[in-house]
């Protein structure tokens, strides 16, 4: 049993230094610079090992760092929402914690909203992480809902979220303007201040 037990740990740590490593060449060098041969060659392990890890290749890993990054996601918006009371605070405190999250994670970010298709939102078989970073949203959104059902509510502000990220990462948006842009979100969905 122990000898299975530490193959048991030693697999899980392989796959953390694959995640890992993917994750480090994806934010220094792009998701498109992210091979195989290059996960391989940092983690000092063979293609096979890693195949044997994510039988999908890159889009295995490519689903592996989407649900880490969605589990992180939904631990940035649970700490920043914190204690927060008031309707209007707590849509502060997502969008802050969403932007941010995005801003200083571009290529996870990238990779959470582009990894395949086997990751479905809004689903019974919605992965747990997915599902948790979604139910943040709702949490921090819900006082804001008013007569609004409380699931639109929460895509709706989700998406006006991932469209504010994905503009500013891609430099499509003015520069100098996050926290106007932030207020005005906020004053349209929790109300002016």
């Amino acid at each position: 049993m122990a000898i299975q037990e530490r193959r048991a740990r030693q697999r899980v740590e392989r796959e953390r230094r694959i995640i890992g490593a993917a994750r480090e060449l994806a934010e220094r060098d792009g998701w498109e610079a992210v091979t195989t041969r290059r996960l391989s060659d940092a983690i000092e392990y063979s293609q096979p090992v890693l195949y044997s890890h994510f039988p999908d290749g890159k889009a295995g890993i490519a689903a592996a760092l989407a649900l880490e990054g969605f589990a992180e996601l939904a631990g940035a918006v649970r700490e920043r929402r914190g204690s927060a009371r008031s309707a209007r605070s707590m849509m502060n405190r997502l969008a802050e914690a969403y932007l941010e999250f995005a801003a200083t994670n571009p290529e996870l970010y990238r990779i959470m909203f582009s990894a395949p298709t086997t990751l479905v939102f809004a689903d019974d078989t919605t992965p747990g992480p997915l599902r948790e970073a979604y139910d943040e949203v709702l949490a921090s959104v819900l006082p804001s809902a008013g007569d609004h059902h409380p699931e639109t509510y929460a895509e709706v502000v989700w998406s006006s979220l991932h469209g504010l990220a994905t503009l500013a990462r891609d430099g499509r948006l003015s520069a100098g303007n996050p926290t106007a842009r932030v207020k005005v979100l906020v004053d349209r969905f929790a109300g002016p201040s």
